[in-house]
């Protein structure tokens, strides 16, 4: 038999709806309420385009801003997110003992985390996998010529485990040593204490194009180690938070398809022109009473954030200093995987 949590899964994979207690029946949104504030998962130190420090000390980034539109449409404030850095050893424990509500930091979905760790995902947000970042002047460009190298990663990621098994299918000797923090980890690669950088490679291409002096010293090899979805992970056992989560990243991959942004959204739930964006801005009552929360809850959200487009290219697309390409993360309709469950 498949358990709730399982069959909640596969409901929302195949964009249809189970019936579920109310929202006010989860453990997770009561104690966010009585709290007041959102705690979401940070960093120690700067992932950038995902999750960083801009030189005013505040937190930016892709995952931040989904947080920050997770808390607006829970408490009706993107402020009332409160921001807890920590490692990415220190991610699943901080959930676990309730130091964070929710993991929003490029976490990778797999099998081990899913059974193993008691924790439920979302459907992904984000598509990205590793890839090796050499030394220009070793003259490589594939990872099977990386034999007898030194290669850093950061500890406690998935990463290192997917470098290690790839570089032992390639038959490569080397030796992997890994660092707490990703400012250590670039700091031992500059400084020529390794050969390659193994990182996701979104990351790395952020990383390379805006953070080292001199980009064209940096090559990014071939082989592409994986590619993992990235969700928000959760507490096992508390559904209705889980579906939740899931709604609100599909809110905001709907608005974008339907063209409504943080400039118009006002002016679409006054005059919707279908009825699929009356019931999303809660025009047409339901959607909120569904989810046990004000049927207004996604117009805000999307006022205080945006929708998917507009946080992507904020933070890593055209509007950043980044300029990273969507690929697979625009919608399907425009050559990209990311679709949203129907709302019916």
């Amino acid at each position: 038999m498949f358990s709730k949590g399982v069959m909640a899964g596969l409901a929302m994979a195949a964009g249809l709806a189970l019936p579920t207690a109310s929202m006010a029946e989860s453990p997770t949104i009561k104690t966010i309420e009585e709290r007041g504030t959102m705690l979401c998962s940070g960093h120690n130190g700067s992932y950038f385009g995902f999750v960083e420090v801009n030189d005013k000390n505040e937190w930016k980034g892709l995952d931040i801003d989904l947080c920050r539109a997770m808390t607006t449409a829970l408490l009706g404030d993107p402020e009332k997110a409160q921001i807890v850095p920590l490692s990415w050893a220190q991610r699943f424990p901080a959930l676990q003992s309730g130091d964070v509500d929710i993991i929003i930091k490029a976490t990778g979905w797999t099998m081990g985390r899913d059974t193993e760790l008691g924790l439920q995902f979302s459907i992904p947000y984000f598509f990205g996998g590793a890839q090796f970042m050499a030394h220009g002047d070793l003259g490589i460009t594939e990872a099977k010529d990386l034999e007898g190298g030194t290669i850093c990663v950061e500890a406690g990621t998935t990463i290192e485990r997917i470098a290690a098994n790839y570089l032992q299918s390639l038959g490569v000797e080397h030796t992997m040593v890994s660092y707490e923090k990703a400012s250590e980890l670039r700091a031992a690669y500059l400084a020529n204490r390794c050969d390659s950088f193994v990182a996701w490679g979104p990351f790395l291409a952020v990383l390379r194009a805006t953070e080292l002096d001199n980009p064209d010293a940096h090559v990014i090899l071939n082989d592409q180690l994986s590619n993992e979805p990235i969700s928000a992970a959760m507490r096992q056992g508390d559904e209705e938070f889980v579906d939740f989560t899931n709604w609100m990243l599909a809110a905001l991959l709907i608005a974008e398809e339907e063209g409504i942004t943080s400039e118009n959204v006002q002016e679409m739930a006054a005059n919707p022109p279908n009825p699929k964006i009356a019931r999303l801005l809660g025009t047409e009552p339901g959607m909120g009473e569904r989810l046990g929360i004000r049927d207004t809850w996604a117009r805000e959200m999307i006022a205080a954030v945006g929708n998917y487009g507009e946080i992507y290219h904020r933070n890593l697309g055209d509007d950043s200093p980044y300029k990273l390409e969507r690929g697979l993360n625009n919608l399907w309709s425009h050559g990209g995987v990311l679709y949203a469950p129907q709302l019916d």
